[in-house]
């Protein structure tokens, strides 16, 4: 891939001559492994309501970490000073800070080996840089999409907005790997909201578009539909604001990939993070029912679940090169036939598992972060053998709901009791759509849900969803990550009341 490609401001800075500082301090204090970060973090947020702005954003983070193992203790210090002088005092605070650790740290680190890189560059898939783009003409776009659904009938307003960044990296440790690295993403959104004043309500109804690792060809059209969805969704809402509330009970339930990649994430996706399954979250993010002593045995939903982890997925938002162990990343199997195969890892975490290799989880989200294991593109499979499409799924319904879109959600600190709504419900009946539902939510544990997975799309139903802000960690950090997902069958799912819930 071209360096060219990367944002010239960041390939201005001094970055070979910080690393080469901040390590050769660190060696010359004992230091066994060290590694220097140099990133440049590029966002912006730009928010309409009715079409006209209530807010613009723009942020710029720069800065240098630096981490380190002396006599097998971490050490992490950081500065937003880019001279070589200033590195290699960073390097030092690393070092004092690992020694101050030591006596109370209770194990020792130990690494997965990793193959040196040298020289290594990444830039992810994109045509338009989105910061290349004047704010003036977004603005339009986004004024244009609230202006057309305040024109429909039924609706009464209307928030868009969008959400990007580009993210720059450059890492350099003792080992010799260097790598120099680009990810842009993009994220536009519009909700449409239909007011009922005689009986004081609302309903609302959201873009099914997901965040995705593209440039702004993505809101141009390429990789999303915005003409279609922008037509049919006043319809849907006018007929979601009078459709009858669900009666609740046991269901067959349509996911469409617009609604379970948000199910996948959180049943699947935190609950293989091997950290969480070992205690390390448990103060704050908490554990998983998933733990090491079920590897192998565990059986997590029918024989038709296939989930892979995946940081090479095209225009994933987990999506990179290198992770910020220095690891090249891979694809690998989390759940296969059913059964719990794998985890989520870094460098520190594979060794615990008997892995000689991480499979490429490490990742920080600022240079002001330590990196932690993060989760990758978790990913249902399709049906390898048939191209089911949704139709088939609804027509093999005798009583069921279609469910698209993500909405609200709720699951337990080991990921093992939950339950999720959506944007869009319609009912099935003798295999065919008879309309509209509101007020549903769907109710299980996590291995009844996918064992009751009776079938799964083909790979025309497909799609790669996501979000930017998955929380992990105290200090907190923020990671982007996608899941992929075709559409798939549950039979006899819980389904609740949400109206009657709440009251």
């Amino acid at each position: 891939m071209s360096i060219d490609r990367i944002d010239p401001e960041f390939r201005a800075l001094p970055l070979a001559a910080l690393a080469d500082a901040a390590l050769r301090r660190a060696r010359e204090l004992g230091a066994e492994h060290a590694d220097a970060r140099v990133e440049r973090l590029t966002s912006q947020s730009i928010d309409l309501r009715d079409g006209s702005v209530t807010g613009v954003v723009d942020s710029v983070t720069v800065g240098l970490a630096v981490r380190v193992i002396v006599d097998g203790t971490w050490g992490f210090a950081s500065h937003v000073e880019l001279t070589p002088r200033r590195a290699a005092a960073t390097a030092e605070r690393a070092v004092e800070v690992a020694r101050a650790l030591r006596p109370v740290a209770r194990e020792q680190v130990l690494r997965a080996d990793e193959p040196v890189h040298a020289d290594a560059v990444w830039v992810s898939e994109w045509t338009i840089d989105p910061f290349a783009v004047p704010t003036r003409e977004k603005v339009e776009l986004l004024t244009e999409w609230s202006h057309r659904l305040l024109a429909a009938d039924g609706v009464d307003h209307v928030q868009a907005g969008l959400a990007q960044v580009r993210e720059c990296k450059f890492y350099a440790d003792t080992a010799g790997t260097t790598t120099t690295q680009q990810r842009i993403r993009i994220g536009p959104a519009f909700t449409a909201t239909a007011v009922d004043r005689a009986a004081g309500g609302f309903e609302t109804m959201r873009s099914l578009a997901p965040p995705v690792g593209r440039g702004w060809e993505y809101a141009l059209g390429t990789g999303w539909d915005w003409d279609t969805e922008l037509a049919e969704l006043p319809a849907l809402l006018a007929e979601k604001a009078k459709a009858p509330s669900v009666e609740p009970g046991a269901y067959d339930l349509v996911l469409d990939p617009t609604n379970l990649w948000l199910t996948i994430h959180e049943s699947v996706g935190h609950a293989t993070e091997y950290d969480r399954a070992i205690g390390y979250e448990a103060a704050y993010a908490g554990t998983s029912f998933a733990t090491p002593d079920q590897l192998g045995s565990l059986r997590y939903g029918s024989g038709l679940m296939h989930v892979t982890g995946d940081r090479t997925q095209p225009h994933g938002l987990a999506t990179i090169g290198y992770d910020d162990d220095g690891v090249a990343t891979t694809e690998w199997d989390l759940v296969r036939d059913g059964v719990l195969v794998g985890y989520q890892l870094d460098r520190t975490f594979a060794p615990r598992l008997g892995l000689a290799r991480s499979n490429g989880c490490a990742f920080a989200a600022s240079p002001h972060h330590m990196p932690l294991q993060r989760m990758a593109n978790v990913s249902l499979h399709p049906d390898p053998a048939v191209d089911r499409s949704t139709e088939d799924l609804i027509g093999g319904v005798e009583r069921g709901i279609y469910v698209v879109g993500d909405r609200s959600w709720s699951i337990d600190m080991q990921r093992y009791n939950f339950q999720f709504t959506g944007q869009r419900f319609f009912r099935i009946e003798g295999g065919r759509l008879a309309g509209q539902l509101r007020d549903v939510a769907y109710q299980a544990t996590t291995t009844d849900f996918w064992g009751s997975l009776d079938a799964v799309g083909g790979a025309s139903t497909w799609l790669l969803h996501g979000a930017m802000n998955c929380g992990k960690a105290q200090p907190g950090q923020l990671a982007a990550v996608s899941h992929g997902c075709p559409s798939a069958l549950f039979r006899g799912v819980t389904v609740l009341n949400t109206q009657q819930e709440g009251a």
